[in-house]
């Protein structure tokens, strides 16, 4: 669940499609078709999951419509246009595990912006995964750095400095 930044009435709700409510969740959109592979055969059971759900949504706070979302088995999407059209991202992240995306973050700086987490403690990969692009997407960057070997849950940009990032892991909380 996300609750847009450009309007506090505006709520979104992933499944395997992202869901918009225009008002507090009275009333819902599709506005996305199926953004995850939707293949059974990647379904896994409950202590494991992976179900073909989106797990992340992030709206820009400084572009409105710009709107990203992360699913569990590895798709990484962005629409441009409030979910009218979908791009999905994946063959462009360099490097992409193709695994679970713990957190795709909007930048609250620039609207193509973005930060992408991934984790394979699902399939005992402990290695940091943490992405960055500036151009909508086209391109990304590994800024994993020197992050040890740990799964990624969250990564989040300083509301005032953008070159101040916070991640956190499984055991700790890291800063650059």
């Amino acid at each position: 669940i996300h609750m847009s930044p450009h309007n506090p009435d505006v709520i979104y709700q992933g499944g395997n499609m992202l869901l918009r409510s225009s008002f507090r969740g009275e009333n819902w959109e599709e506005i996305s078709p199926d953004l995850t592979d939707n293949d059974p055969a990647k379904y896994r059971g409950v202590e494991v999951g992976s179900y073909g759900t989106i797990t992340t949504i992030a709206e820009s706070p400084v572009e409105k419509g710009v709107i990203w979302v992360g699913t569990d088995d590895g798709n990484v999407q962005l629409t441009r246009d409030d979910g009218k059209t979908w791009t999905k991202l994946n063959d462009r992240i360099t490097g992409n595990p193709g695994y679970w995306v713990t957190r795709v973050t909007a930048s609250h700086h620039n609207a193509g912006t973005v930060y992408v987490t991934y984790t394979g403690i699902f399939r005992d990969d402990f290695r940091p995964f943490v992405y960055k692009s500036t151009d909508y997407g086209e391109s990304w960057t590994s800024i994993a750095g020197n992050l040890r070997d740990e799964p990624i849950n969250v990564i989040k940009e300083d509301h005032k400095n953008p070159n101040l990032l916070f991640v956190g892991t499984d055991k700790a909380v890291y800063v650059t």
